[in-house]
């Protein structure tokens, strides 16, 4: 069984690259105004379908949980080092429990988290903004090279 995720995109190149990249796979079918990901590891079936206008992100976020620490480092460092901003939360209290995590923000405004969950909590800390993410412009370092 394969968890199904379709977004409404308005620059589907774009966001062809970064979900290229995030996923670390390329689409399995792309056209003019779609695209689809097949990912087997997490099983999901992901879709891009190109509109005119998106308002806002509709969705809380989106993430990868993963089982340690290094392999939220790991991710971390793969896309930086493909040019994204990742915004890194270490030894943060969320969703009752303790997560060293980052996000990445596609060029629609949708928040992706890569996270570790360390151990459960009571109580959430109400001064801190769990998974109340805040949008942010994508920045994407480009290459004179190659």
């Amino acid at each position: 069984m394969k968890m199904h995720v379709g977004i409404n995109v308005t620059q589907l190149n774009k966001s062809i690259e970064f979900y290229t990249k995030v996923f670390h796979s390329e689409p399995v079918k792309a056209k003019s105004d779609y695209a689809k990901f097949l990912l087997d590891d997490p099983g999901l079936n992901f879709t891009l379908n190109l509109k005119d206008e998106v308002s806002g992100n509709q969705v809380g976020h989106f993430g990868f949980q993963v089982e340690t620490l290094e392999e939220v480092l790991q991710h971390k460092n793969r896309l930086e080092n493909l040019g994204f901003f990742a915004r890194e939360e270490i030894d943060v209290t969320c969703c009752y429990a303790t997560q060293d995590k980052f996000w990445v923000t596609d060029p629609d405004g949708n928040e992706w988290e890569f996270f570790y969950t360390k151990g459960d909590v009571e109580d959430l800390d109400t001064i801190t903004s769990c998974c109340n993410t805040q949008p942010t412009e994508l920045e994407i370092k480009t290459n004179s090279c190659c």
